[in-house]
């Protein structure tokens, strides 16, 4: 019998900490028309005529802050745990594949090869728990730009998003509990920003997202797609999964990028409303991240760690991310069997 594929996609990670490297990631990564949706000419030159120019020098100093020297960056190395405990779980009659949305290993030569296994259909997991156009959406256009080609198509199908997987919750929740979640005085749900205007393109009736109070508090038919409203419903989720009351916790969104408004509240911001009201110890998930990265390790704990003690707060302690944790990976398993 044939093989069934299974395409994981991250969104990717320089290839080294070189100044070298991360330059050609950012290039590759922000002149993806998904992730800064302006006119291309403009984008071209606000990248490679000043973003990149400017901020490959700093990354890479990020990046050789959290570089391991034998394992390297850490995103690929949970990824590569998570592609071959999968593989592991689905046995002979599965071929696992793991790809970046950009940089290495490449979609391209990771659907190569399930070309050469013959497979018989593919499903593509995008490895993001909430959908996005910058994220999700981008995995989707590159799959099908390179497969279109193709002179003979399998059957394609998608994971569009996984944000209110219960065992995906569970593994968060669980992950909390070493960190006794009692013993602080807040509970941060960071998630990664995007503009509010790709927000608003996701609203297909031009009359909802941004524009009705309280537009994220629940899903809908209308908001079912915002990344937003599903980053409230998994941190809901997870909450309620933990015991946790609403005057416990904030959600709200990291890494904000040029002047343009972005999805708020902003995590700098309400770290530092925190620490004026006096909150000396935060807990902080990252439920958008299904591997430990640079927005996790370095910029929860260094930056806004730093940010908080500053101000008078005394620790802020991450919630490691998915991983390889064994429930996570019964999360994959069921997703690629489905």
């Amino acid at each position: 019998m044939s093989k069934k594929g299974i395409l994981l996609v991250n969104l990717g990670t320089p290839d080294s900490p070189s100044t070298a490297d991360v330059r050609k990631y950012l290039n590759e990564f922000l002149m993806d028309g998904r992730v800064i949706d302006i006119n291309p000419v403009l984008r071209t030159v606000l990248v490679q005529g000043i973003i990149v120019p400017f901020r490959a020098p700093k990354s890479a100093k990020l990046y050789q802050a959290i570089w391991d020297k034998e394992t390297g960056s850490p995103l690929l190395h949970y990824s590569k745990l998570q592609h071959q405990a999968l593989q592991q779980r689905l046995g002979d009659e599965y071929q696992v594949e793991l790809a970046m949305r950009y940089q290495s290993p490449s979609i391209d030569s990771a659907l190569e090869r399930l070309k050469v296994h013959l497979v018989s259909d593919i499903k593509v997991i995008p490895m993001f728990p909430q959908y996005a156009s910058a994220s999700t959406g981008s995995v989707q256009e590159k799959v099908m730009e390179l497969v279109k080609t193709w002179q003979t198509i399998p059957n394609i199908s998608f994971v569009n998003s996984f944000h209110d997987d219960d065992l995906m919750i569970q593994t968060f929740a669980n992950n909390a509990q070493k960190y006794q979640p009692d013993t602080y005085d807040h509970i941060l749900f960071s998630f990664h920003g995007l503009p509010q205007r790709q927000i608003k393109k996701c609203d297909h009736t031009h009359s909802y997202c941004l524009q009705v109070d309280g537009c994220c508090d629940t899903l809908n038919d209308t908001n079912k797609l915002c990344y937003s409203a599903q980053s409230y419903d998994t941190a809901r989720l997870i909450a309620e999964k933990m015991g946790l009351p609403k005057e416990k916790y904030t959600v709200c969104f990291q890494s904000r990028l040029g002047n343009d408004p972005w999805v708020q509240p902003y995590t700098s911001k309400v770290v530092e409303q925190l620490a004026h009201e006096g909150k000396k110890r935060l807990l902080v998930f990252c439920p958008a991240f299904v591997a430990d990265c640079l927005e996790t390790v370095y910029e929860v704990t260094e930056e806004y760690g730093g940010e908080f003690r500053a101000l008078g707060g005394e620790h802020v302690q991450l919630v490691e991310s998915l991983n390889d944790s064994p429930t996570f990976i019964d999360a994959l398993e069921r997703m690629a069997r489905a």
